[in-house]
């Protein structure tokens, strides 16, 4: 036997080990079980060579839970390791590695960074959970004697001749009393589920059996393996149906909703990434959901939507890419200033751009069929990111009121102005919907919070274009005759001084086949600019309130009500002008409660007039 201390500089390091080596405890297993694959992929290749013999068995990592002794075991068939070995990969801790990682953590204070996986400290995570760890391993080597490896958390180690007879290496935890979930088959089922689902080496749970249990002696059947050695993404695109998309997609992300479509991507060159992106039908209620990408790094899961690798507009996709070139774990600062990593974020965009042009060119009627679902995505993409609007400026759609899909140009192919009529409500719009309708013109639906911002940055990036909500402008008008300036100056004033409100302005037009006595207009500048501000959420709320609006009341000088005001003694003809002033505020917004009990009391007096 033999004893020594731990090569490194500090006798504090098992303690920062346990506090800040990684930032969720449950990844000691998977960086034990994925060590185990990273050993047999190790020995995969010295037998293609001619190094090693083949193994005829077959490559497996076990793990195996047993409750009564409170150990968990972490075991492989690969290349195992000599006593010299364990002493230069485990005892002086890959060289300088846990040097740096003590200058660096030593006195770190922020819990939720996560420390680079490079420092080859994946093997002491075993610390976050045991009071006693042992290594029992063999080396693939002709002759090789099998050695023991066995720490408690101290400084030192004890090393001796193993008692393993087969090759491969074994690691035992002897679990902390603050950490006994780990000893419960369902929390490791789930660890391994979340981590090592798609881990190229068959890996297997074993669970041993407590004396008290009766079925003990009963036949089992063969174990399987708890993980997808070749998950879809590893395939080429050819090679996958899409009923293979479609089932891969409801195992990994639990959505029984299918698809609209996805992206396979395959890139040998100029760095290595896989993966799969679906476009998933949102639901609108919950639009502002994240979606979920899951990052692997060789098969192996490191995180969910890692901003800085996946672009942030396309955390609303579902997903899963595996960029083997990254570190396990990684350092939000390392990300953000790397270059290779920027270089991915950039080919995603782009691949999901092809897609959408693709799909708009050669498929165009499914297109608009998904529009509806992705177009919350597409927008929030341009917003985010002008590269990516300068790939699918000339595919983004509209939607008019009768259910037509157009680009922008389409919109406003043939119209002297570059203006682009919208609704936000079309059921409260309906009126002005209606006028649009009647004299053959188009509108929008832009029925999102976010259209607010988009509408914004489509003038932005088109200067001459403009969008109008239809209640801000009336460019149907028509004179329906003669103008009668003297009538219409004496009707102006009567509903003026009715009325009461010097922020109203006030217009009288001949409105050719109008049936509304009077229709609201509102300022599309004071609009949007509240609007704007209400989407940003209650912090910026109450800046709202410091635009005015700037309604306009266009009284229709045509309609035969109006025309009869004249006729109508003082207190009717105020009674009438309140009833066209609430029918004209109802078809914008809705009246406040008094007002509606108003508005309702008001209209029961005149229709017994009537009677």
């Amino acid at each position: 036997m033999a004893k020594g201390n731990i090569s490194v500089d500090s006798e504090n390091l098992f303690p920062i080990i346990k506090k800040w080596l990684y930032s969720d405890k449950d990844i000691f297993l998977r960086e034990l079980v994925s060590n185990g694959c990273d050993a047999v992929t190790k020995l995969k290749k010295l037998a293609g060579i001619g190094e090693a013999p083949a193994d005829e068995e077959g490559y497996r990592v076990t793990v195996k839970l047993d409750k009564e002794k409170g150990t968990l075991t972490v075991s492989d068939n690969g290349i195992g390791m000599s006593a010299e070995e364990i002493d230069k990969y485990i005892n002086q801790i890959a060289f300088s590695g846990a040097n740096d990682f003590l200058a660096k953590y030593k006195d770190e204070e922020d819990k939720g960074s996560q420390i680079i996986g490079h420092f080859g400290l994946g093997f002491y995570s075993a610390f976050m959970v045991a009071d006693k760890v042992v290594i029992d391993s063999l080396s693939y080597v002709e002759g090789a004697k099998a050695a023991r490896w066995e720490c408690d958390g101290s400084m030192e180690f004890d090393m001796s001749e193993g008692t393993r007879d087969k090759r491969g290496t074994e690691i035992t935890l002897y679990i902390a009393e603050d950490s006994k979930e780990f000893l419960e088959e369902m929390r490791i089922r789930e660890i391994l589920n979340k981590y090592c689902s798609f881990l190229p080496t068959e890996v297997y749970l074993e669970v041993a059996k407590e004396k008290t249990d009766e079925k003990k002696d009963e036949e089992e059947e063969a174990p399987k393996p708890v993980n997808n050695t070749n998950p879809l993404w590893m395939k080429k695109p050819s090679e996958c149906t899409d009923e293979e998309y479609k089932e891969f997609y409801t195992n990994v992300f639990m959505d029984f909703n299918e698809p609209l479509f996805w992206i396979h991507l395959n890139v040998d060159f100029p760095f290595n990434l896989k993966g799969i992106l679906y476009f998933p039908k949102i639901n609108h209620e919950f639009a502002a959901q994240e979606g979920q990408i899951k990052l692997y790094n060789n098969q192996v899961f490191v995180a969910d939507n890692v901003k800085e690798v996946i672009p942030e507009f396309l955390m609303l996709l579902k997903g899963v890419i595996d960029c083997p070139d990254l570190p396990l774990n990684v350092s939000r600062s390392f990300l953000q200033n790397d270059g290779y990593v920027k270089k991915i974020s950039a080919h995603i965009t782009k691949k999901v751009a092809d897609k959408l042009c693709s799909l708009f060119k050669n498929e165009r009627e499914n297109y608009e069929k998904y529009w509806d679902d992705i177009d919350i995505f597409i927008k929030y993409g341009c917003l985010r990111d002008d590269k990516f609007y300068d790939k699918v400026k000339d595919v983004i759609l509209y939607k008019t009121t009768d259910g037509k899909y157009m680009t922008l140009d389409e919109y406003l192919e043939g119209k002297d102005k570059k203006e682009v009529y919208y609704v936000n409500d079309p059921k409260m719009q309906s009126q002005y919907v209606k006028m649009f309708k009647d004299k053959g013109l188009d509108a929008v639906e832009l029925l999102s919070m976010m259209d607010t911002h988009f509408i914004s940055f489509m003038e932005m990036k088109n200067s001459e274009v403009k969008f109008k909500r239809i209640d801000s402008v009336l460019s149907q008008e028509e004179d329906a005759g003669a103008k009668d300036e003297e009538r219409d100056k004496k009707l102006e004033e009567k509903f003026k001084a009715r009325i009461n409100d010097e922020a109203l302005k006030l217009e009288v037009k001949a409105l050719k086949d109008t049936p509304a006595p009077a229709i609201l207009l509102l300022s599309e500048e004071s609009r949007r600019m509240k609007d704007m501000y209400r989407s940003y959420g209650a912090q910026m709320a109450g800046m709202a309130g410091m635009f005015k609006d700037e309604f306009t009341l266009v009284i229709n000088s045509e309609n035969e009500l109006v025309k009869k005001l004249d006729n109508l003694n003082d207190e009717d003809a105020g009674i009438v002008i309140d009833q066209i002033y609430d029918l004209a505020r109802i078809s914008h917004s809705p009246l406040t409660p008094e007002q509606m009990t108003k508005f309702i009391e008001r209209s029961n007096m005149l229709l017994s007039k009537i009677y």
